[in-house]
């Protein structure tokens, strides 16, 4: 992964707070408001957090010739040294992914990572599936099949906003078709091959109820075979447990935070 020395004015992100730098990165097809219950609670918590924007989505732009996890990544590890790090990274589902690659590309720039709802591997899918998916995922049917798949992965509690938020998010494949369906064609096996080169505290926090995982609890073990770390497993919740159950994961990755920017 070749990082750009300045961070692309390209890319849209928000920070507030001061004290340790945490840096939160949402997953595909999803907006950086997803961090909307977690960012406040750790701004006031003492620490200072940057939310990024994925290339092509959100208030990023369009114009990237590449919407991948290292291309992501290389936004992350700019935006960390344009900051001034290091930083814990919170990567939800393809954040995490992309989290993955910066600890194990600039190890120098990450004190920790968070991975909620992680997806750090390919899922296994049958040739057909994945030929299925190529069709409902691009450009032009993007838009419908996000809109409709992405109530289901709210599986257990809901964040009382969640229709106002789901609506946004429409709006924001809608506006994006082509980048978002560009994304949605990333292979995570870049960031697979990067796990044995990550060396740095580890948190994941999985939703018991995940249903992109056929096991969330054995994923969740998986991953910390390979890069060690702690679970979360947070109950009555899917693919996005820091809106559905903030009052279980926030206490938890504050807590983390404290133990690995400790001397910072």
């Amino acid at each position: 992964m070749t990082t750009p020395l300045s961070l692309d004015p390209r890319i849209s992100f928000e920070v507030a707070g001061s004290g340790p730098l945490v840096v939160c990165v949402p997953g595909m097809a999803d907006l950086r408001s997803t961090f909307r219950f977690t960012a406040p609670a750790l701004i006031e918590a003492g620490y200072r957090v940057a939310i990024i924007d994925l290339r092509g989505h959100g208030d990023s732009a369009t114009d990237f010739d590449r919407y991948d996890n290292p291309g992501n990544a290389a936004d992350v590890a700019a935006l960390i040294l344009h900051l001034g790090g290091p930083a814990v990274i919170i990567g939800n589902s393809m954040g995490a992914a992309i989290g993955a690659l910066v600890a194990a590309d600039h190890p120098e720039r990450v004190a920790g990572l968070v991975l909620i709802g992680p997806f750090v591997r390919n899922g296994k899918a049958s040739g057909l599936l994945k030929a299925v998916m190529r069709v409902a995922t691009s450009p032009r049917l993007v838009g419908f099949t996000w809109k409709n798949y992405l109530p289901s992965l709210y599986k257990g509690t809901k964040p009382a906003d969640l229709p106002e938020y789901l609506a946004a998010v429409a709006a924001g494949v809608k506006g994006h078709a082509k980048t978002i369906s560009a994304t949605m064609q990333t292979s995570h096996d870049t960031a697979e091959a990067a796990l044995p080169r990550v060396h740095t505290d580890v948190l994941v926090v999985m939703g018991e109820l995940d249903p992109d995982f056929a096991s969330p609890t054995d994923e969740a073990e998986w991953i910390t075979e390979q890069i060690g770390g702690h679970v979360l497993m947070v109950p009555d919740a899917g693919h996005y447990p820091h809106s559905q159950r903030p009052d279980l994961v926030v206490p938890a990755i504050t807590a983390f935070l404290q133990k690995v920017t400790k001397n910072a």
